[in-house]
């Protein structure tokens, strides 16, 4: 849909988010920072690593989101039997004897990459020119993928026996890292109630491939001011331990930083939190509202931290 102005572009921006809430909640009981936060990164052309305990309805969340986007949805369920090509898909012999490319799963809009910490590097480095690139090289030749393409992964923070945790380059590949958390008493009566029961709920396509593709383009012409780039970027600097703006903290209780894509994904992540709450710039409060989804994988802290107790999100706070 064209629109007169890039006024009204966002204003639109901001009523798709309310539409897209309130039908993903007609599923998704409370989590609504959850939500907000994969819609960001999903009109923000980012991707999500969703991490709760088991029973949080990470699943159900990527899949509910899937059905209100026209979008094409695959799910793989991450083990540690799983080979590249089960995910990028192989070259085989078709009956003319001719070698074609038959597509794996990853040829999706949505692709739901549950317990990614389950397989082995060798099948997690698969996803990598996927996610950055938006393409498979198979035998030197490359397939484009659908777009748009997101990956939202899931991972189990408790139980680690039998994982390999995510190699440094592939969670810098994620825009967000997002805890889930246990639903309050309330929400869980009212999650208990909707799923002991017949009741039976459909959904409504709130956007469509093209619409989101339109959207992705708004959020980088968005306009923000040379202090609120300035400001992103000293966030991303600060978290570097032994460099100039480094913090105390960060000097004391981290053993690595955030790299230059933080600093992008807080100028993204702001301009679009911007949109979804009706402003037509970012403003600092903006990259604050998303600075922990974005800098919590990409710090590293060292022994004395984890001594101490100091969680990622204590060095984050302390950089404001």
């Amino acid at each position: 849909m064209a629109y007169k102005s890039d006024v009204e572009a966002v204003d639109a921006l901001a009523k798709a988010y309310r539409d897209l809430s309130s039908e993903i909640g007609k599923i998704i009981v409370g989590q609504e920072e959850v939500v907000k936060t994969v819609i960001i990164s999903l009109f923000s052309n980012g991707h999500s690593l969703l991490v709760g305990v088991p029973g949080l309805a990470k699943t159900l969340l990527v899949s509910t989101i899937a059905k209100v986007l026209d979008l094409d949805f695959k799910r793989i369920q991450f083990t540690p039997d799983l080979m590249p090509s089960d995910i990028t898909g192989a070259e085989i012999l078709d009956e003319d004897r001719h070698f074609r490319f038959n597509k794996g799963p990853l040829f999706s809009n949505i692709v739901l990459a549950d317990e990614i910490n389950r397989t082995p590097p060798k099948t997690q480095a698969a996803l990598l020119e996927a996610m950055q690139e938006r393409c498979v090289t198979m035998a030197g030749v490359e397939h484009k993928l659908p777009s748009p393409f997101f990956v939202l992964a899931t991972q189990n923070p408790i139980e680690q026996e039998g994982t390999y945790p995510l190699p440094e380059a592939q969670l810098d590949r994620f825009m967000f890292n997002i805890t889930l958390d246990y639903p309050t008493y309330e929400e869980e009566i009212m999650v208990v109630k909707n799923t002991t029961s017949n009741r039976k709920v459909s959904l409504s396509n709130i956007l469509s491939a093209k619409e989101i593709l339109g959207f992705q383009e708004l959020i980088r012409k968005i306009p923000i001011t040379d202090n609120v780039l300035e400001y992103a970027v000293r966030l991303a600097a600060k978290t570097r331990p032994g460099k100039s703006l480094a913090t105390k903290e960060v000097n004391e209780y981290i053993s690595w930083g955030a790299g230059p894509r933080a600093s992008q994904y807080l100028v993204l992540g702001a301009k679009c939190h911007a949109a979804i709450s009706g402003k037509y710039s970012p403003d600092i409060e903006d990259v604050q509202a998303i600075a922990k989804y974005v800098l919590r994988h990409r710090i590293v802290r060292n022994y004395k931290a984890e001594a101490a107790g100091i969680t990622e999100e204590d060095v984050i706070e302390s950089l404001f």
